[in-house]
């Protein structure tokens, strides 16, 4: 999705198996771009070895993953923060 002022919002979410590597047995990348960025503002995935973690304005740290509502929640709290509009995305 791209909004109104250019930015661009991907969530991408994954059911799959539980296993070692994915132990919530959910995969996800939910990115927000500011318009005219190469890079993500916001970032949240999960991939090995890493876990769950998410970048914020350029700085990585962990993310304590309890379920894909609070995941989604989250995210857009840290997205509402940057544009300071805690109704993004208008649509």
């Amino acid at each position: 999705m791209i909004d109104e002022n250019g930015n661009i919002l991907e969530v991408v979410i994954w059911r799959v198996p539980r296993s070692s590597r994915s132990p919530s047995g959910v995969r996800y990348r939910l990115a927000f771009v500011e318009r005219g960025e190469d890079a993500p503002t916001v970032l949240y995935d999960n991939h090995s070895p890493k876990g769950h973690h998410r970048h914020v304005e350029g700085v990585e740290a962990a993310y304590v993953f309890t379920d894909v509502d609070q995941l989604l929640a989250d995210f857009m709290a840290d997205v509402g923060r940057i544009t300071g509009d805690d109704r993004w995305p208008r649509r």
